[in-house]
């Protein structure tokens, strides 16, 4: 089997109907880089473009204006930054190839100063010599770019001291084989100067426009994050009591609590088995979804919290949330809610469903378990009883414990208590709850 070229593989396919440049930078780009990192490739590419474009602009100017300059250092330039973009898109090495470039932007501009004569002559073409530093400002970073600035004085001093002691009064500006009229040498500082400037001008656009539609991209995907935070965040809430999301957010270690007094009730569907029978699967999971529903906003309405759905039972918790509000009525006033709700629901009135309800009081175990799936729980002799009750209770009736009657029975009605033998309980005294006292 041919191994696979590495660096061709790595390159992103170029798109449909894109520029010449863009397909130069796509070539230039690997899959791995970061934005940051394609930002400084196309900038530096560009730079090179457009000053491959103004050499032979320049060059050509002075032909039209009859002065016939050698062109064999604007060739030379040019040839040099296309066999260097050669090389950076065989080998890749972005490093090199931004230190290579970069030294043209500086050098070529002086070259062209002293083999015209020297600054006044030549218009004040080494001025062009700022696009390195500037170019490397971008490309190589702030710190980097100082080192370019500081051979662009160096170099930019050593033309001055030479010029100074060179210094001729003639007036025409001497070259070293010919002369250039003081007119072409003013018109050829503007020209200079506005290259210079629209050069940077345009890059400094151009960079202005890609940081804007990163810093766009940036923020669409934060918006995407925060989106999906948000739906995260939601589904957590939706699976366990909203403080103990936020401890699950904050702390690694294991959530785990215990509480001295919680009122834990069972609501279970009475005869479920015969009922689902009748029904198509996805009138089962329609009907029940309904059902839970509604108990669901009881709960909300109530200030409890649901545990969980285990088949047709329905488990609430009150007490967790340290609230201070009277969990032990809440839960009676919701399981009286439920049986009402029954009676006057459409769709539960035509399938004549009732629950039986148990409800008990005392002390309980909670916490999140679980390594893929988290799940919140209680455990505990509160909830085994209440379970029990629950078992015990007929239909359309609330059961409670001796513990939850003795803190409801001067606001609540109750009928006479009976005593059971609940497997794992022991004898128990539990109460029907009637309704509440006028």
């Amino acid at each position: 089997m041919t191994k696979p070229n590495n660096k061709s593989d790595r390159r992103p396919p170029a798109g449909p109907r894109v520029t010449l440049l863009e397909r130069l930078g796509l070539a230039a780009f690997d899959l791995d880089d970061d934005a940051e990192l394609r930002l400084r490739k196309s900038f530096l590419l560009l730079t090179a473009a457009l000053t491959n474009v103004v050499a032979s602009v320049w060059l050509a100017v002075y032909w039209l204006m009859g002065v016939r300059l050698p062109t064999s250092l604007p060739l030379g330039y040019q040839v040099a930054s296309a066999a260097l973009l050669f090389y950076f898109l065989r080998t890749r090495d972005f490093r090199r190839y931004r230190f290579a470039q970069l030294a043209l932007f500086l050098l070529m501009p002086f070259a062209v100063e002293w083999s015209i004569g020297n600054f006044l002559a030549s218009s004040g073409v080494a001025l062009l010599a700022l696009l390195g530093p500037i170019c490397a400002l971008v490309v190589a970073g702030p710190r980097e770019s100082l080192r370019w600035f500081a051979a662009f004085i160096v170099l930019m001093a050593g033309s001055a001291a030479f010029d100074f002691f060179d210094a001729s009064g003639s007036v025409s500006v001497p070259m070293r084989t010919m002369s250039v009229p003081l007119r072409t040498v003013a018109l050829f500082f503007v020209l200079n100067a506005t290259i210079l400037a629209a050069i940077v001008f345009y890059l400094l656009r151009v960079f202005t426009q890609q940081k804007s539609e990163a810093q766009a991209d940036l923020a669409r995907e934060h918006a995407l994050l925060v989106a999906e935070r948000t739906k995260a965040d939601a589904l957590l809430a939706s699976l366990m009591p909203a403080w103990v999301a936020d401890r699950l957010k904050r702390e690694q270690s294991i959530i785990a609590d215990g509480h001295a007094d919680i009122c834990v009730m069972f609501a279970d569907i009475v005869d479920f088995t015969r009922l689902s029978g009748r029904l198509e699967p996805r009138q089962v999971i329609g009907f029940l979804n309904h059902v839970f529903t509604r108990l669901d906003h009881l709960c909300a309405r109530h200030g409890l919290e649901k545990i969980k759905t285990v088949g047709d039972a329905y488990m609430v918790v009150g007490g967790l949330g340290f609230s201070g509000h009277d969990y032990v009525a809440a839960m009676a006033d919701m399981a009286l809610d439920i049986h009402e709700m029954c009676r006057n629901d459409p769709v539960m009135v035509e399938r004549a469903l009732a629950f039986h309800v148990g409800i008990a009081t005392g002390p309980a175990v909670a916490g999140v378990i679980g390594a893929t799936r988290l799940s919140y729980d209680v455990w505990g002799d509160t909830v085994n009883l209440a379970a029990r009750v629950t078992e015990d209770s007929a239909p359309a009736t609330i059961l409670v414990d001796r513990a939850t009657y003795v803190r409801l029975s001067d606001r609540y009605l109750f009928e006479e208590p009976r005593e059971v033998v609940y497997k794992g309980t022991g004898r128990n005294l539990v109460f029907r709850l009637v309704g509440r006292r006028v």
